[in-house]
């Protein structure tokens, strides 16, 4: 039993089962017991890995179209460059880099930035970015960057927002809720109140008894945000993540520990829980904001800007063990079958911005 299952227990004993958001939220979020407050999650020896840990390249190739999206929308001089949700600050070291290349004069006069929670997370990426080609300032929330056209990145940022569930039973849909059994295990329970239909998909009247439907509110909340920043200030968004382009029923939550996954209500808070990401709901909120977005497959996004290329690059007059690990990067980076088709690209333009490898249409 982890500390964190303990209280939660006692939690639900005093106020009743818990949502499937305000669960998620405690394991990731608690300010003494929280995934991402208390571990390490990162690379080989954590629990997951993510692109940037992968290869520099993915971080060298978001830096050019950040860099693109900067000229496209007239390179403004006060821009700030921003990372949310910044992991180890691996991406946004290679982003650093990259920049100081194409343009050094960018580095020298624009600012940069940290959107991130976890104090813990906050120190590993100052350790991370000690000696880069520039110093950023760190921030809690996106409401606290400062003015300026927003040129941001987030990278696995939204399957980490706590979402909510719905499961059909015999009466209909109801929300389901983390409760205990009589022994004191967690157990999904569904709450008695009905749902309002409103929030379901077009064939939920016809999904079987068990079927889960999920929504999450607090990733389109984070989505204004951003979207109201970028309509009233200018500048550009993109966001990979893993996830569908449209809302469907299905469970996703899930539960990674030590690279394996485990069930999500066996060890709270040491274990890094997340669900895909429906990109469709997230477009919506910034169109109406009069946004331009535009979504892809992470593998497509990144060969479109030269992944192979700079993989060749990369390799040249190395030894044959160098050059195959890289070309293993590569696959795992763009292939079908690991991260390629998965995972999404979204860009978030001002309307008649075209930034490529993104087309004009969706």
């Amino acid at each position: 039993m982890t500390r964190l299952r303990d209280r939660i227990l006692r939690l639900i004993e005093t106020t009743g089962p818990l949502g499937v958001d305000a669960y998620m939220a405690l394991c990731l979020f608690d300010p003494e017991d929280g995934y991402y407050t208390t571990r390490e999650p990162f690379g080989a020896e954590g629990d997951f890995t993510t692109a940037p840990e992968v290869s520099q390249m993915f971080g060298e190739l978001v830096a050019i179209w950040l860099y693109a999206a900067w000229k496209a929308a007239g390179a403004p001089a006060d821009a700030l460059f921003a990372e949310i949700g910044p992991g180890r600050g691996t991406l946004m070291k290679d982003m650093l880099r990259t920049f100081a290349r194409l343009a050094p004069s960018l580095v020298e006069a624009h600012r940069f930035a940290m959107v991130e929670t976890s104090p813990r997370l906050a120190a590993v990426q100052r350790k991370t970015l000690e000696g880069a080609e520039a110093s950023p300032d760190w921030f809690l929330n996106v409401e606290e960057l400062p003015d300026g056209p927003l040129f941001i990145v987030g990278n696995e940022l939204f399957d980490a927002v706590p979402i909510k569930q719905y499961v059909r039973v015999p009466a209909g849909w109801r929300e389901r809720v983390v409760g205990q059994t009589k022994d004191g295990a967690l157990a999904f329970r569904a709450s008695p109140g009905a749902l309002d239909s409103l929030f379901l998909p077009p064939d939920a009247d016809r999904a079987p008894e068990g079927s889960i439907f999920e929504i999450a509110p607090a990733r389109e909340g984070l989505m204004d945000v951003i979207s109201e920043r970028l309509a009233r200030r200018s500048g550009a968004g993109l966001f990979i993540d893993y996830g569908y382009e449209g809302p469907a029923l299905g469970e996703t939550l899930q539960a990674v520990r030590r690279h394996r996954y485990e069930d999500v209500l066996e060890s709270p808070g040491e274990a890094d829980l997340t669900a895909h990401v429906d990109f469709s709901a997230l477009r919506k909120v910034a169109q109406g904001h009069g946004l331009t977005t535009r979504l892809m497959h992470q593998g497509d996004f990144l060969l479109g800007l030269g992944l192979l290329e700079r993989a060749g690059r990369l390799g040249a007059g190395r030894s044959a063990e160098e050059q195959q690990r890289i070309q293993m990067d590569v696959e795992r980076l763009a292939g079908p079958q690991e991260m390629g088709t998965l995972f999404k690209a979204m860009a978030i333009l001002p309307a008649g911005v075209e930034v490529p490898p993104f087309g004009t249409g969706g």
